[in-house]
């Protein structure tokens, strides 16, 4: 049985920037999003010519936040689904901390998030999750 992938988070990360959105792949429309590019976050940040995990981690915690306001940290009941393995392949090994921190922030906000890794879908409960820091130790 084939599980509906409706809302999908996709990363986009370079040296000077990180952005998140999730995807509503039923009509191609971005629903929520966080991006160092945004003032709010880019005034807070000390990114200088790159951005680091903690600067990941505020934008997952973040785009938690507009989910929650949009309603849609459940994904409506079927979560939000991540290619760890994809993105991690896109972003290249470097940039693996930048994206499980970005994972684990949403978790961490309360975001239902359904990972895939190689193929073989899990649910965020069950899955080990890398923790490389504390995130509510980050104070602005």
């Amino acid at each position: 049985m084939a599980l509906l992938k409706r809302y999908v988070l996709r990363l986009f990360i370079s040296l000077k920037y990180i952005t998140a959105n999730v995807v509503d792949r039923n009509n191609g429309r971005i629903v929520a999003t966080a991006s160092t590019v945004e003032h709010a976050l880019k005034n807070s940040l000390e990114c200088g010519r790159s951005c680091n995990a903690k600067a990941a981690a505020v934008v997952g915690e973040v785009l938690a936040m507009r989910l929650k306001v949009e309603g849609l940290e459940q994904g409506q009941g079927r979560g939000i689904h991540v290619d760890v393995s994809k993105e991690m392949e896109k972003k290249g090994l470097k940039n693996s901390t930048k994206v499980w921190s970005i994972v684990n922030a949403l978790k961490n906000n309360g975001v239902t998030l359904i990972l895939e890794d190689d193929n073989n879908e899990t649910s965020c409960s069950s899955y080990r999750v890398h923790r490389a820091y504390d995130i509510r130790s980050h104070k602005d």
